[in-house]
């Protein structure tokens, strides 16, 4: 696809994203306990993920009738195609239902594989960060790139505590030891999408996490990469959109931090 082509879908997805943003954060204080239901171990969703999942879907296939979806609350059924969107109606889900103010809508679009558009909207800053092939990224309109950090022990570290998945905690207790010995500190805020907008526009130098899902990192994979950021997985390779693990940085605090994160994690 043309880079302006490009660029069209990802201004009409843009205002979509953010009306649907606009929807989640009027509901903050209207979620009951009642409507919170438990998917998985410490994975909650109530009616607002997937009431903005269905405005997402909609808008979305008026911009690309022909797109296929790859969802979290299954609106639609999930399939392979030539487009695809890959959404994530509320990430930090836990944080909006604690009304903690850090969480985003995420969506990717992918065209024959590939990961061509981004867009994260942080709500409660309304932030919209978004990115598209070979466009740059940008957030609200100003241009962005990763941080220019040299030195590991000059960076901001990123990370997100396992929540389900503890067969990896040994090695990540000795990646967060060195981090919390080597960095001027570590955040953790509850949204992947969140974290990987911030590398992108350089308020975090660095980002690990690992048993992530597709739809939790696709369009900050597009911001980070557009902003002149790297991304693999633990081992540098590009087995990454899984989820299982991620590393995003900037390219000298990157080549820092791989060894680290591959002898922890990979011997």
């Amino acid at each position: 696809m043309k880079t302006t082509e490009l660029a069209t879908i990802c201004e009409r997805a843009c205002k979509l994203v953010k009306s649907t943003g606009a929807f989640i954060r009027s509901e903050i204080k209207n979620v009951k306990p009642s409507d919170v239901i438990t998917k998985d171990l410490n994975s909650l969703v109530s009616y607002v993920d997937k009431k903005a999942e269905e405005q997402l879907v909609k808008g979305l296939l008026d911009i690309i009738p022909q797109a296929v979806f790859f969802t979290e609350e299954d609106t639609v059924e999930n399939e392979e195609g030539e487009f695809r969107w890959i959404i994530d109606p509320l990430d930090g889900t836990t944080n909006f239902l604690y009304q903690i103010p850090i969480f985003s809508v995420s969506v990717a679009l992918e065209y024959q594989g590939e990961l061509v558009i981004g867009i994260v909207y942080e709500i409660n800053n309304d932030e919209c960060f978004y990115a598209w092939k070979d466009g740059g990224a940008y957030l609200n309109g100003e241009k962005i790139l990763v941080s220019q950090k040299k030195e590991t022990a000059n960076a901001l570290v990123a990370t997100g505590f396992p929540y389900h998945n503890y067969d990896r905690i040994q090695p990540y207790f000795e990646t967060l030891e060195y981090f919390m010995r080597n960095s001027v500190g570590i955040r953790r805020l509850g949204s992947a999408a969140v974290d990987l907008a911030y590398v992108a526009c350089g308020r975090f130098d660095l980002y690990f996490e690992y048993t992530l899902n597709l739809y939790d990192i696709a369009g900050g994979v597009v911001l980070v990469k557009e902003a002149g950021g790297v991304i693999t997985d633990f081992a540098g390779g590009d087995d990454y959109l899984t989820g299982a693990e991620v590393l995003a940085a900037n390219p000298d605090v990157y080549k820092q931090s791989l060894p680290i994160l591959t002898k922890c994690f990979h011997c």
